[in-house]
């Protein structure tokens, strides 16, 4: 299962559930470099699953643990690993997570963002602060807003040593969409993001904007079992404004609990806070009526789409409840 968005974590602050995490090797995220990772492997630092703790699992080093974890140092100074983002993208805020982490956890943490080419070096990339030095606890998730910046390369330090689970990098994708060519408005790696939804209870809402088909049932966003009047939705902000002209309504894998017919309204609402948006999306204009979906199928429509200027936010409504894979607009 590919859990991208915290909004169901008690106590998250609100940048986990109005931006997705864009540290994810699926959205071309990378981790490039460390000082050392003798213990636990440097790329389990951005599994998108939640870390585990397996009480007698060893390996040739030790001590298996779900994370990046350094040998202890002897020698003065600290350690720290590098992460290339897939594209640009302006942070909102961050998750340390030191899950399982107790007698082994760094004392403190400090993050600094960059920019550069693909193959850059750690040397040649000019570094800004992005996150001062912060304590850290043992097995906890250290949520901290930072300072709007954008760049495609991330320095992580803990001080001295130790192992951090995961770290979580909530941002929008900063769109690179300059022609007038069809591209996909809603898709995460265009900028789109999903503001909110009415329950994610089985599958997190972000999968739907991933790239590529659902690889299970666990790729997507799915809903409890609706027991009230009503329907589900999801609020989405394109990443660009722009003219709907065809849909995609991925039901993949989704057999005894797609949704019997989804809708969708639109607005373009450039400036609305993110807070704002699912009360004034229950007022937007239609932008495809009431149709109905199928088990495990590609729905695709090039037709009767009811708004022809551009919009910036969508509403996807589902009937009543259930999974849907992906949604391409």
């Amino acid at each position: 299962m590919t859990l991208t968005n915290n909004a169901t974590n008690n106590g998250a602050p609100d940048f986990t559930r109005y931006y997705p995490n864009v540290a994810l090797a699926r959205l071309g995220c990378e981790v490039v470099a460390a000082s050392d990772d003798f213990f636990a492997d440097k790329q389990r630092l951005i599994q998108p699953q939640a870390p585990v703790f397996i009480a007698d699992k060893f390996d040739d080093h030790g001590k298996w643990m779900d994370g990046w974890e350094t040998r202890r140092r002897r020698s003065g100074g600290n350690d720290w690993c590098v992460l290339r983002l897939g594209q640009e993208v302006e942070i909102a805020g961050v998750d340390i997570d030191t899950s399982h982490f107790t007698g082994n956890y760094p004392h403190a943490a400090a993050l600094e963002i960059g920019t550069g080419a693909k193959d850059a070096t750690v040397e040649n990339i000019q570094w800004q602060p992005l996150l001062p030095q912060t304590a850290l606890a043992g097995d906890t998730h250290h949520y901290l807003a930072t300072a709007a910046q954008r760049g495609n390369y991330l320095r992580l330090s803990i001080y001295p040593d130790g192992g951090i689970a995961r770290l979580r990098v909530y941002g929008r994708v900063i769109s690179n969409i300059t022609t007038e060519s069809e591209c996909d408005l809603a898709a995460l790696t265009n900028g789109g993001r999903v503001i909110d939804v009415s329950d994610s209870h089985f599958g997190a809402p972000d999968n739907m904007l991933m790239p590529g088909r659902g690889v299970n049932m666990g790729d997507g966003w799915e809903t409890r079992r609706l027991r009230t009047p009503g329907n589900d939705w999801a609020v989405i902000a394109l990443g660009h404004a722009g003219t709907i002209e065809r849909i995609v309504v991925d039901t993949a894998h989704f057999r005894g609990n797609y949704p019997a017919a989804f809708s969708l309204n639109a607005a373009y609402v450039p400036t609305l806070h993110d807070s704002a948006c699912v009360a004034a999306s229950m007022f937007w204009q239609p932008l495809f009526a009431k149709t109905e979906l199928s088990a495990n199928a590609e729905h695709e429509f090039d037709s009767g789409v009811l708004i022809s200027e551009p919009v910036t936010h969508v509403r996807l409504n589902i009937y009543p409840d259930g999974g849907v894979s992906r949604l391409r607009l």
